[in-house]
This record gives structure tokens, sequence and C-alpha cells, in this order.
């Protein structure tokens, strides 16, 4: 592959130095308690608790930095400003790109790439973010890892394999550690782009709000996949699959909370679709697609669409826009069926390759990953509206930011 970024963004970014600022200015004491783990289910109802900062009586949450080259990086963020203050790391992980965690945020759960094979591994969240072991690293079966994501069971771990163009399933043991793989499956076919489009090339994993399927998005097939999760073995059943426009290169996807609609990040021709969901077969159909950054500005710079996510009232979408350095904000309207770019604002940092809003829907972050920053926006609760908040926080080059 072409090292240069705007050719192949999948490249890794080459880390930066660890420059977090802030580091021990504020405690960040019992991010979720000393408490044991229980299992999954009782860890279900749980919820981390607020860490009171001294200062202004701001609440501190954690939040975890998935980076390449610098292991996992534990903050606190301020829920009101969402200022970043370093707390540590675990270093002993290879290039953990994405996170993910559990249902009651006890156990985090993030790539390894230290082998020929891609991996996945758990960690239970102590005291401070403290990251313990959960048991050793599970190959995932296919090469470059890049996405994972926790079934609504809380029983089944999920993962996409971007350089093998596969996904597969692992059990979730009692106390939340990674057991063992139940599901594999090897998707087949190519794209237009030589580049890009060789073969296969899953990038994402998800669920339904529901539960009721797993979706995988692959960027070189131009393809999004329906599996059911057979909950007693762990294996992923074909449903069905969905065709993206030829070229576009779907890389991440993410449902409406409430209506029966999907929207897609589409990589490689710089657009967002609206997918219909028929939530009994698990079938998806293309409809609108727009482009995501505003009308003539796409000419100027080549721009690849990165991480999508959706507001919980359902009304608002964001994505990131790596080439363009931007967020996009989009209107929901026709009950779903629709989005409309209102506007874009500037990333905070180069290549922002990953943006999350925070659990109260109050922040948007995003992972800039050749910046080496993460930003933080205070977002408007009726417009939806994103005004940055503070400096960029220095840190390395990330894949993930999972405010909890």
């Amino acid at each position: 592959m072409s090292p240069h970024p705007a050719q192949h963004p999948e490249r890794t970014g080459t880390p930066g130095p660890d420059a977090c600022s802030g580091f021990g200015r504020r405690a960040f004491v019992g991010v979720l308690g000393a408490a044991a783990l229980g299992t999954l289910a009782s860890a279900a109802h749980a919820s981390p608790e607020p860490v009171r900062a001294g200062r202004g009586g701001a609440d501190l949450r954690p939040v975890f930095l998935g980076t390449y080259g610098n292991g996992i990086i534990t903050c606190a963020y301020d829920t009101t400003t969402g200022a970043l203050t370093r707390q540590g790391a675990f270093t002993a992980v290879t290039d953990p790109s994405f996170l993910a965690v559990a249902p009651g945020g006890k156990v985090l759960y993030a790539l390894d790439n230290g082998g020929r094979q891609g991996a996945v591994r758990a960690f239970a969240i102590g005291t401070g973010g403290t990251l313990s072991p959960l048991g050793p690293a599970q190959s995932t079966g296919g090469a470059n890892v890049t996405h994972l994501s926790v079934h609504p069971n809380g029983r089944h771990l999920l993962s996409a394999n971007y350089g093998g163009g596969s996904v597969a399933a692992h059990t979730l043991t009692g106390d939340g550690g990674v057991g063992a793989r139940t599901g594999f499956v090897q998707h087949t076919g190519s794209g237009p782009d030589p580049s890009r489009q060789e073969g296969p090339h899953a990038h994402q994993i998800l669920t339904d709000p529901k539960g009721a399927h797993v979706f995988a998005v692959d960027l070189g097939t131009d393809k999004v996949y329906t599996y059911r999760l057979d909950t007693v073995s762990g294996a992923l059943r074909p449903v069905s699959e969905a065709r993206s426009v030829p070229g576009a290169g779907p890389r991440h996807m993410v449902f409406h909370p409430t209506a029966p609609y999907a929207y897609v990040a589409n990589e490689l021709n710089s657009t967002i679709s609206v997918h219909a969901y028929d939530t009994a077969t698990g079938v998806l159909t293309r409809g609108q697609s727009l482009p995501t950054v505003p009308a003539g500005l796409g000419r100027a710079v080549r721009n690849y669409p990165a991480e999508v996510t959706v507001s919980a009232d359902g009304r608002f979408v964001y994505l990131s826009n790596r080439g363009h350095e931007s967020v996009a904000r989009f209107s929901v309207t026709g009950g779903g069926a629709e989005l409309r770019l209102l506007d874009t604002v500037p990333s905070g940092g180069s290549w922002p390759r990953h943006l999350s809003l925070s659990p109260s829907g109050a922040l948007l972050f995003t992972a800039n990953q050749y910046g080496n920053t993460v930003a933080a926006f205070t977002v408007n609760r009726d417009s939806g509206a994103l005004t940055p908040s503070g400096r960029p926080f220095a840190t390395s080059s990330l894949g993930c930011v999972l405010p909890i």
C-alpha cells in the first residue's frame, strides 16, 4: 500500500509523543468503584459512578483512547466542558485502534494487532481507570482486525478483519473475558477500485438496536451483510446482502435509535446513504445518498468519510470527514428516511478517524489520527449544532475515543 494517507487512509498513523496535558491536576478517584466484577448480567444493570472534581464541582467521567503505538490511554473528561486529563496507560497491547465497553461499563474490549492474525482482548476497569487483563488475547482468524462490538446480550463479542475480509464472533465468560471463537465468515468478492477494493475488507460489525441481526460493512465488496447470531452456538448465519453504489466503499453504519433506518458512511465516494431496515427479515434497502461536504468543496480535496453516529433522540446524524478535516451535521427528516446536510465544523485536527457522543449527548469528541489530538465540542440540544470547547487535547496517533 502506498504510504500516502490521502490515497490509502487505512494506513496506520505514525505514533506521536504522548503529550497529554494536565496530568495529575485533578484526582480521578473511583471511576467505576472498587467492587469486584460480577457476571455480565449483573453488570448490565450497573453504571459507572461520576467522579467529583474538587475544582468547580464539575463531574469527571472516564474516557479511553485507542492509539497506534501507545496502547490504551486512560483520561477523565469534564462532563460540562469536555476537557480531558490524562490518568495513565496500558501499553502491553499493539495498536488497539478500536475499543468497546461491556453493558454496565465494567469491562473494556480492545483490538490487538501484534500477530499475523488479529486478536481481541478484555480488561477489567478498576479504580482510576486502571486496566487489568481478563485472560489472554484471542485470535479473530483474520489479518488486521479493525473493529469490534459487544452484542446486546452481553455474551458475545463481534469483530471485523479488514485485511482478511472476514468477521468473527467470540463467547464472553462470566467475568467478561474473551472465550473461544464460535463464529467465522469469510467474505468474497471485490469492487471497481483496484487499489482499495481488490478483495473483501470488512470494516465494521454491529448489531441493530434490538439485537435481532448482526451487520458487517465491507468496503472492499461494496456490501453490507446481514447475519443472525445463533446465541446458543455462537455461529453467524448469513441472511442477506445490501449492495452499495459501485465504488462507494461502505465503511461504517449506525442505526436510527427508534425508526427502521440505518445510515452508511461511504469512504471512497464521500457520501452517506440511507437504508430502510426490515426489522423482521434483516433486509436493508438502499435509498437516498448525498455528499458529506457542502457542494463544491469536495472538489478541492479528496475526502474520505470515516465514523458516523446519531443523537439519542434520532434528530441529528454526525459524520467525520478526513481530507476535508471536518465534522458534518445532518438533520434527520421524513421519519428517518431522509438526511439534509446542515453544516460542517473543523474537526480540531488532521484526519478525524473516529467521533463519539458522550452518554449524556451533551458533548462530541473527535479522534484526529494524524493530528494526534482529541477535540471536544458542546452539542446544542435544540439545533444539534457543535461548538468547539477549549483547545484540542494533545496525545498520540488515535483510532478511537470512547467516553463512558
